[in-house]
């Protein structure tokens, strides 16, 4: 994911701004690894492969995602939701700055 895309993303869930947390990057700068913040609803979005996963809650399957956002993220909720803090868990970026 190109690290512009941020400007042209929300929460699909309450159309906020989405912050950025990158864990890894490409060679040419782009994101391959980390997860999309929103600060209104709490939820987390992984990004995989440089892909950002933003399907509603409804077409998530969270076993799948689980052992990916926690070890992004810490821990997360079966709704998605990013609980308590951590370190690795402030987001860097905001998605309008």
């Amino acid at each position: 994911m190109k690290i512009k895309m941020i400007d042209k993303l929300c929460c699909p869930m309450d159309k906020q701004n989405l912050k950025l947390t990158i864990v890894s990057k490409d060679i040419h700068g782009d994101v391959l690894e980390g997860f999309l913040y929103c600060n209104m609803c709490e939820r987390v979005f992984p990004i995989v492969s440089g892909i950002p996963i933003m399907s509603p809650d409804e077409y998530r399957d969270f076993e799948l995602e689980q052992p990916f956002l926690q070890r992004l993220a810490g821990n997360v909720s079966e709704n998605f939701r990013l609980i308590g803090s951590n370190e690795r868990a402030k987001p860097s970026l905001d998605c309008n700055p």
